[in-house]
């Protein structure tokens, strides 16, 4: 099992020490440095200028959002990052959700795995640089009718074939992403339920396309903190906040994929109750309704041995790389985290 490092989203406060992090995780060995993005700071830049200051550790998108830009000019993100950084990029993308799909792209949520599959098979034909005409649903290239030509990728990337990954989370996107992707992106994982909540239909997925796991790459995001068994409780409430966002308050009433996944990993009460206090406004007390074992599960809490131990469990139950997000308001506690996650790995026998 791999370790990457998980920058989140530039602009959050913690930016001068973001590309001492990404450094320190390049020197140790780490495998990836993804960057996110949302409706603030975008992946591509942040990527850029992190590969221009390391040497051998992989950039990637964690995500790339689709409604934000048609699939050709994510070909050419795809090719231009890879050609910059020698072959360095891997490309994740994900649909995002419908607030901010529409909200802030004024793109329609509808239709998200038809629009995603669409999207992946002009990306990697586009890719290819054969001339790219492509009629589909959502796509029609070029358009028909009027002056448009097919045209060809003038950029040659590093590599012929660039990884790519799908942030999924519900049952069916997780099937199409192992019929379509080289990769998934998960989060709120928890070792425990990864075999029901992620890999059986990631395999699913698989034997669809006649393949099988060996290649895929299962790439979760986990917060690490640490510290002692004694302070566990105390190393939960870190993340509470981070926890009632996504449970609570990462879409509506009706639509929450972080709320559906909260339930089937058996926090069906838990769960309506934490969103029914954020959605209120009220998000002290939904945070404050967090089960700890839901933190517990689905974060790497606790001493290296601690930690280590839980590796093992999601090498275990099919996590090839494991991104950390280490805790930390200072440089030194994230760097702290940062050695204590190779630590971990080596005491793991996973290295």
């Amino acid at each position: 099992m791999r370790l990457g490092i998980n920058l989140g989203y530039w602009g959050a406060g913690m930016d001068a020490d973001n590309l001492a992090v990404a450094q320190e995780a390049d020197r140790l060995g780490y495998s990836v440095c993804w960057a996110a993005e949302a409706y603030g700071s975008d992946a591509p830049t942040v990527l850029s200028w992190v590969a221009a200051q390391t040497e051998r550790i992989d950039v990637g998108s964690a995500i790339l959002q689709i409604p934000a830009r048609t699939p050709a000019m994510t070909a050419m993100t795809a090719a231009t990052l890879d050609s910059l950084t020698g072959g360095r990029f891997r490309l994740g993308l994900g649909v995002s959700g419908p607030q901010v799909s529409e909200g802030w792209y004024g793109v329609k949520f509808d239709k998200p795995l038809a629009r995603t599959r669409e999207y992946v098979d002009i990306v990697r034909k586009a890719m290819t640089r054969e001339r790219l005409s492509y009629e589909g649903e959502h796509w029609t290239l070029p358009l028909p009718g009027g002056p448009g030509k097919a045209l060809r990728l003038t950029v040659h990337p590093e590599r012929e074939h660039i990884p790519l990954y799908i942030a999924a989370i519900g049952p069916k996107n997780l099937e199409q992403t192992g019929e379509i992707a080289d990769g998934a992106l998960l989060i709120f994982p928890s070792a425990a339920h990864l075999e029901e909540t992620a890999i059986r239909p990631l395999r699913a997925g698989r034997e669809k396309a006649g393949l099988g796991m060996d290649g895929f790459d299962v790439c979760p995001t986990l917060p690490l903190a640490l510290g002692s068994v004694a302070d566990l409780p105390a190393l939960a409430d870190t993340f509470r906040p981070y926890t009632a966002l996504y449970v609570g308050g990462m879409g509506s009433r009706k639509q929450n994929f972080y709320n559906q996944l909260a339930q089937r990993m058996g926090y069906e009460r838990e769960a309506a109750d934490i969103q029914e206090k954020y959605l209120d406004g009220r998000k002290d007390d939904a945070a404050a309704a967090v089960p700890q074992e839901l933190i517990d599960s689905t974060c790497l809490l606790g001493p290296v041995e601690r930690i280590a131990d839980r590796m093992g469990e999601y090498a275990a139950a099919g996590v090839t790389t494991l991104s950390l997000a280490p805790s930390g308001f200072t440089l030194e506690e994230r760097i702290a985290g940062l050695r204590a996650g190779m630590e971990a790995l080596s005491r793991a026998g996973l290295a």
